[in-house]
């Protein structure tokens, strides 16, 4: 019979790998590639693609590994191994800063400034800034994402593979 724990830790451990898949997907291929566009292009690109990610599912998946991870956490805080807890609160402060944290004050707010953009309206000069503002950093912040997530990731399943 499966308890409560092996349920959250398996929602723990898929969502958080769901959410590396989909960021080591934009740092591998969608930035390398909408990179090599003109200002206009990219920029319509990167718009359309937010845009179209913040969607019911896409939620779901972003908001379960930090619920997940945290009630892991708290109910296996006083366990009896000690190295579980430290990994699943290890698990869960890296992805907590690194992907959460970041996402909020790193990449929302760049998404924010590029939706709010008519960029039709732009001057080829204006398009160029806009680009210089944001492609950089979010691209950093998007690695930042991806080497946490994945390594919460890894560390999920590294706790599952010590609870035997």
């Amino acid at each position: 019979m499966m308890t409560m724990k092996t349920i959250l830790m398996a929602i723990a451990i898929i969502s958080t790998g769901l959410m590396a898949g989909i960021f080591l997907t934009w740092t591998n291929a969608v930035t390398p590639g909408i990179g090599k566009l003109n200002d206009m292009i990219y920029l319509k690109a990167l718009q359309s693609m937010n845009r179209a990610i913040l969607n019911p599912l896409f939620y779901v998946v972003f908001m379960l590994p930090i619920i997940s991870m945290l009630i892991s956490t708290a109910i296996n805080y006083g366990s009896n191994k000690v190295c579980n807890f430290k990994l699943l609160l290890m698990a869960t402060v890296i992805y907590t800063g690194g992907v959460f944290i970041v996402t909020i004050f790193g990449n929302i707010p760049l998404n924010e400034l590029l939706n709010q953009t008519d960029l039709g309206s732009k001057s080829v000069v204006e398009l160029s800034t806009l680009r210089e503002k944001i492609e950089i950093k979010w691209n950093q912040f998007n690695l930042i994402r991806t080497i946490t997530s994945f390594t919460s990731f890894a560390l999920l399943v590294l706790n599952l593979l010590l609870r035997k």
